[in-house]
């Protein structure tokens, strides 16, 4: 369980935002050097508006830490604000966004810790008035691929996070959230990727509550 706590547990802005897969593939390597700036606008609006574009939203995910530890599981996304990471049966815990805060519920030593999503660089995803123009820098744009760097300077206890997508005609906006990789300040990297998108699905309110694991210990299901 260790090391599953060292993936989602604190810091919880480095936790819950992961890297991709064992290995990243060239074309969806985290450059260094942004483009030009008017490009840089039109890419952040058109990842704006992709993400924005999303009503509801269902992939598989695996989420991997610097050690190569991997935990894998299904992301739900409701707009504006909610998402749920419902990790495989071996892993007793769940996080989850109502729209307001992001909660990890440990139901192994029933303990619950919750942040506003505007503490998370989660709040990249879920928060509709994050303006991504402040926050976001055109990392590539090439071959399909648009990545995109979030973080804030005047918050530097929180990790940056990449967003990065690929052209699909068949994503909300042209563009498919394929993976996101954050850094935090101790050089820690989480890396998260999403496959098997599916979009437009009804998807309740309910799916973004849990049961108080301090009032009991079984965990939902």
């Amino acid at each position: 369980m260790n090391r599953v706590k060292s993936l989602i547990r604190k810091p919880v802005t480095a936790a819950i935002v992961g890297a991709m897969a064992v290995a990243i593939p060239a074309s969806l390597a985290v450059p260094t050097a942004p483009l030009a700036a008017q490009s840089g606008a039109n890419q952040l609006d058109r990842a704006t508006r992709a993400l924005r574009a999303i009503t509801t939203m269902r992939a598989d995910f695996t989420q991997e830490d610097r050690q190569g530890n991997v935990v894998s599981g299904e992301l739900t996304l409701k707009n504006p604000g909610k998402i749920r990471f419902e990790y495989s049966d071996d892993v007793n815990m769940l996080v989850v966004s109502n729209g307001s805060a992001l909660s990890i519920i440990d139901y192994e030593v029933n303990q619950v810790e919750r942040y506003p999503i505007g503490d998370s660089p989660l709040g990249a995803l879920l928060d509709p008035d994050r303006d991504m123009r402040r926050y976001g820098t055109l990392q590539e744009s090439r071959a399909g691929v648009v990545s995109i760097m979030v973080d804030d300077p005047d918050r530097p206890e929180f990790p940056a996070i990449t967003l990065i997508f690929q052209e699909n005609g068949a994503a909300p906006g042209g563009l498919q959230l394929v993976a996101w990789v954050a850094l935090d300040s101790q050089n820690q990297r989480t890396t998260v990727r999403l496959r098997n998108h599916r979009y437009g699905m009804s998807v309740s309110d309910s799916e973004f509550r849990f049961r108080d694991p301090r009032r009991t210990s079984r965990r939902p299901g």
